[in-house]
């Protein structure tokens, strides 16, 4: 089990099959750094084209179609003292007749204080003075190459992964990715200082991340969308529209999860399912939303 220290020089704004920066191994960690959705380093440069490019793809020595990337996120803090959002909200989540009401779209800054672990505007209107956001770092965009070979725009998301905006994956959490090609290719970016639930500006706060994750191989198991693990829950993420389609994939998700890992039927999965769900909203403004089913594990048997 080795640790690469990892320093990139080229990303890429599509996740896909891509030649691989690194190849490590089961158990291998890595530290490196990710650009924000910008392309700006640590340093503010712009070094990337916009549109999320990502660090990586990473080849995990032995990964095969029909495994299961494990990624352990060991580490995620941001790397410079300020970060960007949009200032207005996304047209799709207001009623139509307000929409007219919307100002043009344009760029805010805000401070963020690593010290003091908090976001305040850079220029607050005077309502907004005394507005002080609590840090929770996570990466917005991050997964595996996706079957037959596609590049898929780091805009968006599916079964793989990719732009999916949870702010559940914060560092000490795990998450499980189902392979589909030679290697997996991880690809990891899109960091945020924090961010509500949805992304309903189209943006967290844009930062550039210092992570350091683990990776681990379960081989032969099967996994149809990517799931996650925390110390208070288990959950299942699934990426699609309309809303109610992506709430299908990850519901579907935890019922396999609750009946081939937990030996439960389908009527004790629902019975606990039924009165112990819960739901979080990943994303709703990039083309595929992002809908995650958690359970407590307190309740697993």
């Amino acid at each position: 089990m080795a640790v690469h220290h990892f320093i990139p020089e080229i990303y890429y704004n599509t996740i896909g099959s891509h030649e691989a920066v690194l190849t490590i191994k089961d158990g291998d960690t890595v530290v490196t750094t990710t650009v924000d959705a910008g392309g700006m380093d640590s340093s503010g440069q712009a070094v990337a084209e916009r549109g999320n490019p990502m660090t990586g793809p990473f080849y995990i020595e032995g990964a095969e179609p029909g495994d299961v990337l494990v990624v352990y996120l060991d580490h995620m803090n941001p790397n410079r003292n300020w970060g960007w959002t949009s200032n207005v909200i996304a047209p799709n989540v207001l009623d139509p007749e307000f929409i007219s009401q919307l100002p043009d779209k344009e760029t805010i800054r805000w401070n963020v204080d690593l010290k003091q672990g908090i976001a305040q505007l850079a220029e607050p209107t005077p309502a907004l003075s005394n507005l002080k956001v609590p840090l929770a770092p996570f990466m917005g965009c991050f997964g595996v190459a996706p079957p037959k070979y596609q590049a898929i725009s780091t805009a968006t998301s599916g079964e793989y992964g990719g732009n999916m905006d949870y702010r559940g994956f914060v560092a000490g959490v795990t998450a499980y990715f189902p392979v589909f090609t030679k290697g997996a290719l991880l690809h990891v970016g899109d960091g945020h200082a924090v961010q509500g639930d949805g992304e309903i500006v189209g943006t967290g706060i844009e930062i550039s991340l210092d992570i350091r994750f683990t990776v681990k191989l379960i081989k032969g198991k099967r996994m149809y969308w990517p799931r996650g693990e925390s110390d208070s829950h288990i959950f299942t993420v699934g990426n699609a529209r309309p809303l109610d389609q992506a709430v299908q994939h990850a519901t579907t998700e935890m019922m396999r999860w609750l009946k081939d890992d937990y030996g439960l039927s389908v009527i004790e999965a629902s019975s606990l399912l039924g009165q112990c769900v819960e739901y979080d909203l990943g994303n709703i403004f990039d083309p595929a939303y992002t809908m995650v089913c958690k359970l407590k594990k307190e309740f697993l048997p």
